[in-house]
């Protein structure tokens, strides 16, 4: 018998549904065609308009709600079950469910877990992890999520241990503070 991975798949299953072996293919495709529709509303989030809004918010409720099911089912989508555009889709689906604070910590849990056997990217979940606690009104870890603007300069949603922020950055690949937030400055 096949052991049970910490995804609810067994090594053998998950060997069997790689998404070049046709298994996993139409997930994959799946994540990637509400990876498009995320692009194609997301202007619709900060719109003034309250109707558009609402359209932004049945999306990322609608892609939340798949995702819930998705890592029921599979666990968390890797580069190697779906493949690298495919697992990238599934971030971004779980980083907009803002409103499904479920669906984030199930991901990020599941995340966490790919990340500890290098199936997962550290950085990636280092983001979700620091929505997350913003969503939930903690401090964030890694400075990713962006408040506000003063000064003309970003500043981020409040952090634990402001002194090691760029130390814990490093740590999973974030380029260091200033420079991160160098990109949303007015020019």
């Amino acid at each position: 018998m096949a052991a049970e991975t910490t995804t609810g798949t067994t090594a053998a299953t998950a060997a069997e549904q790689h998404p070049q072996d046709g298994q996993l293919r139409p997930l994959a495709e799946e994540l990637i065609t509400m990876l498009a529709e995320d692009a194609a509303a997301a202007p619709l989030a900060n719109s003034p308009d309250l109707v558009e809004q609402a359209v932004w918010r049945r999306l990322t409720a609608r892609h939340g709600d798949r995702l819930a099911e998705i890592m029921a089912g599979h666990g968390w989508p890797t580069e190697q079950s779906v493949g690298p555009e495919a697992a990238r889709s599934a971030w971004l689906v779980a980083q907009h469910a803002d409103r499904q604070l479920d669906v984030q910590r199930r991901a990020v849990a599941l995340m966490a877990e790919a990340v500890a056997v290098g199936a997962a990217s550290a950085r990636d979940l280092a983001f979700l992890q620091d929505r997350l606690a913003v969503n939930e009104g903690r401090e964030q870890r890694y400075g990713t999520q962006i408040g506000t603007v003063a000064d003309g300069r970003p500043v981020p949603w409040p952090c634990e241990d402001p002194e090691r922020l760029d130390e814990r950055r490093a740590g999973v690949g974030i380029e260091p503070f200033d420079e991160y937030t160098a990109r949303f400055a007015p020019r």
